[in-house]
């Protein structure tokens, strides 16, 4: 049934590595060599078969909604989607990268369902257009026996910086002012506690004595 791909138990004992290079969110090289994108796809597939790397055995939903079984071969997307992500999580922002990951299936669900030309589908890429402007950068990978493992990733865009994220007495940042946030942003939750205590002391079924504010 498989033809782009090994068995990962019969796959080779010793990992592959491999730099997956990008430019604005596509892939343009592999291992600082620059290819276009036929070659590089093709040369990753043959990287990630042979290391078993691509199948995938789902049960999916039809677009008139019955289920069907699908065997899917995809070495090189494998390898691609798992390295723009990491790559993705070194230069976009909290927000940015959160809603990224929320368009994700209605993206492929308008893919899927033939609704390429559509003004939903174009004002999405309008996002994706935006959000990838920085996603340059290279990501290293470990390909073993089925598994794609992340081995370093860099980008002159990157947001990750160490003296900002340790916790050292050298930060940038006063630690006292964790506090002040902590408080602040467990207030919601402090309060809808002690809300609760006092709902919790009616009866079960007796709805809380609310005072209405009239116009």
């Amino acid at each position: 049934m498989f033809v782009l791909s090994v068995s990962p138990e019969k796959a080779p004992d010793r990992p592959t590595y491999v730099e997956v290079n990008f430019e604005s969110g596509i892939p343009v090289g592999l291992n600082g060599k620059r290819m276009a994108a036929v070659p590089l796809v093709q040369e990753l597939n043959k990287l990630a078969g042979a290391n078993g790397i691509g199948r995938a055995d789902i049960v999916e939903n039809r677009l008139v909604g019955m289920k069907s079984r699908g065997v899917y071969e995809t070495p090189a997307g494998t390898v691609l989607y798992f390295a723009h992500r990491e790559l993705e999580s070194l230069v976009l922002d909290r927000e940015t990268l959160y809603q990224k990951e929320m368009l994700v299936p209605r993206y492929a669900q308008l893919v899927y369902n033939g609704a390429w030309y559509t003004p939903v589908r174009e004002a999405l890429d309008a996002f994706v257009t935006v959000t990838q402007k920085l996603v340059t950068g290279t990501v290293r990978l470990k390909l073993y026996k089925g598994n794609v493992i992340s081995a370093g990733r860099k980008s002159p865009y990157s947001l990750y910086r160490e003296d900002f994220a340790t916790f050292s007495e050298e930060d940038v940042y006063d630690q006292k002012d964790a506090k002040g946030f902590i408080n602040l942003f467990g207030l919601p939750l402090t309060v809808r506690a002690l809300v609760q205590q006092e709902w919790d002391k009616q009866a079960s079924h007796e709805l809380p004595g609310l005072k209405y504010k009239r116009d």
